[in-house]
């Protein structure tokens, strides 16, 4: 008599469990990583130990230790402190583009699908006249004409950062509005403002909204690049591009520049996460599974 040496199978509900872990683990590990870092930006000024300004030539580049966890910089400020403040604005700074951004890209891109004619070749022409530009470059050339500062390297982010919306906008708007129920609406003597807001909108904002997560991380990492190039802040504000620019040539205090450097990666490597979870989960075939 011979005993099967087969594996259990599992219970479905346990076996449906360990598949929607093992699909959306990381977009639950990214969420808690951005939500641990919107609070850290919000409770700043109460955790930090010392304030993100507070100079002390006396301590300057120390090793991280029971006093300064993440070691000093080279005016002996507390690199944790900095690290802590700097979250705020770097999170505003990504939040405010991406949002205004996507706002005003998806506005231009609805209207040039309903509208169509010259006006949608004229906004068309408008997008790809930004686009034709390396984003980074066209934000650096206007940042440096506008000046040093985080409410005009925005501007020049924003500047930049509508024209992947508008052109999202406009696909998705021109598949809906070839749809029946559109067509429906339209028969029916609905204005054209209701079914741009009531009908179109609403079933073009599951994609918009998987493309603003993923580019949260990217605003965040051009906003700390376009500081690290010093267009971004003006000293003494904190903020994690200008705290890498710090250290970029201390080479042996290495800690200045490594601990900003990570909380960029770890609030980017977040967004993404986020941004995948979202793709998969608002697919209908991939929440069936």
């Amino acid at each position: 008599m011979s005993v099967s040496t087969a594996p259990l199978a599992l219970p479905p509900a346990r076996s449906r469990l360990r598949r929607r872990l093992r699909r959306y683990g990381p977009a639950w590990l990214g969420g808690a990583i951005v939500l641990a870092w919107i609070l850290v930006a919000l409770l700043a000024p109460w955790i930090a130990p010392y304030p993100p300004d507070a100079v002390d030539v006396t301590s300057r580049l120390l090793p991280p230790s029971a006093a300064h966890w993440m070691g000093t910089d080279t005016l002996g400020r507390d690199v944790f402190s900095r690290l802590l403040h700097g979250a705020r604005l770097s999170l505003f700074a990504g939040f405010t583009v991406v949002l205004l951004g996507a706002a005003f890209g998806t506005l231009v891109g609805i209207v040039a699908a309903w509208a169509r004619g010259w006006w949608d070749e004229a906004l068309m022409r408008l997008t790809d006249l930004v686009l034709c530009f390396p984003p980074i470059i066209l934000a650096l050339a206007i940042a440096a004409a506008l000046g040093i500062g985080p409410v005009n390297t925005i501007l020049a982010m924003l500047v930049v950062w509508w024209p992947k919306f508008a052109r999202l906008a406009r696909a998705l708007a021109l598949v809906q509005r070839s749809q029946e129920y559109v067509e429906a609406a339209t028969v029916l003597g609905l204005k054209p403002r209701r079914i741009l807001a009531r009908h179109i909108l609403p079933n073009t904002l599951g994609p918009l909204a998987v493309l603003i997560t993923l580019d949260l991380g990217n605003a965040i990492l051009t906003f700390a690049g376009l500081s690290f190039l010093g267009l971004g802040v003006i000293p003494p504000t904190p903020e994690w591009g200008s705290m890498v620019a710090e250290g970029r040539e201390l080479v042996e205090q290495w800690w200045v520049a490594t601990f900003p450097g990570l909380a960029i990666l770890t609030v980017v490597v977040g967004f993404n996460f986020c941004g995948d979870g979202l793709r998969d989960w608002l697919d209908p075939k991939g929440r069936s599974r």
